[in-house]
């Protein structure tokens, strides 16, 4: 019988001598799960989503740089980040499947772009994208105006900026979430909620690197025909049925623009996905491309 325990702690030098710590589960291909923005490589979303597919994948789950157990070096760059990717692939066999969640999603096609031959499947839940007039664009100064709240010392302000301005919740619903405590998880039993305000705290300063990450892709344009053209892997692009229409609009978009792209729907499910119902659809992509 394969084993899926998890492995302990380890670490891969990326190409600046940044620290990435990771772990593993499972056995055979590798599938690396790109987090996305506030979220780590032990945010239990990663876990809900990699530990149904560790029977027939080695699943490697990472801290992004600047999160968790992983280390930061300035300037921040987005290629860094493609960087550490790469170290992971590489210290893995060379060649790996990514897939990433929301803005993590937007990281792993930039890899999928510049790391041509390492990168065998790219999956993607929701890349946020604002391509249309139905939800208000990111403000142009977002990133700068977070950096200016982390300047201050005022963590608090960067996440309310975010919940604000990038994910488009009310401030008087942000005011409510500042005291209120994370969810419990429950293995195996719907949706995994979102962590609680202090520990949002704790990872504000990566908030930048995700804006950067997502570039010019909220503002309210569609993405440019040519846009991850170096993305000619097979690709599965998949979003939620009750998910906002930019949501579901910006998933299909991606998918359309690449090579070999596919759109899949989730019923019933929005952005805060129930992992039991997205981890059999990954499952089923990965297979059905191996050889």
């Amino acid at each position: 019988m394969t084993s899926t325990a998890q492995t302990d702690l380890q670490y891969v030098t990326s190409k600046d001598g940044t620290s990435i710590a990771y772990r593993t589960s499972g056995s055979g291909p590798v599938l690396i799960v790109v987090a996305g923005a506030l979220g780590t490589g032990t945010h239990p979303l990663v876990a809900a989503i990699g530990a149904p597919l560790a029977p027939e994948h080695t699943v490697v789950d990472f801290d992004r740089r600047g999160r968790g157990d992983s280390g930061d070096t300035e300037p921040y760059a987005v290629a860094r980040e493609v960087e550490d990717i790469e170290a992971l692939i590489d210290a893995h066999g060379g060649r790996a499947a990514l897939f990433g969640f929301s803005s993590g999603a937007v990281l792993a096609l930039e890899a999928a772009d510049a790391l041509n031959g390492k990168v065998s499947e790219v999956a993607l839940y929701e890349p946020p994208f604002i391509l249309d007039d139905s939800r208000p664009p990111l403000p142009a100064d977002y990133v700068e105006r977070l950096g200016v709240s982390l300047e201050a010392g005022d963590r608090g302000q960067a996440v309310e900026l975010f919940m604000t301005e990038a994910v488009g919740i009310p401030a008087e619903y942000v005011e409510g979430m500042k005291n209120q405590p994370a969810a419990p998880v429950v293995e195996g039993e719907g949706e995994v909620q979102p962590p609680s305000w202090a520990d949002m705290e704790k990872l504000a300063h990566t908030l930048a690197y995700d804006g950067l990450v997502m570039g010019d892709t909220m503002s309210g344009k569609p993405l440019a025909a040519d846009r991850w053209a170096g993305v000619t892997v097979p690709a599965l692009v998949v979003g939620g049925g009750a998910s906002e229409p930019y949501m579901r609009a910006g998933a299909q978009s991606a998918a359309g623009l690449l090579a070999q792209g596919e759109y899949r729907e989730l019923p019933d499910q929005h952005h805060q996905v129930d992992p039991a119902v997205l981890a059999p659809v990954l499952r089923e992509f990965l297979a059905g491309r191996e050889g």
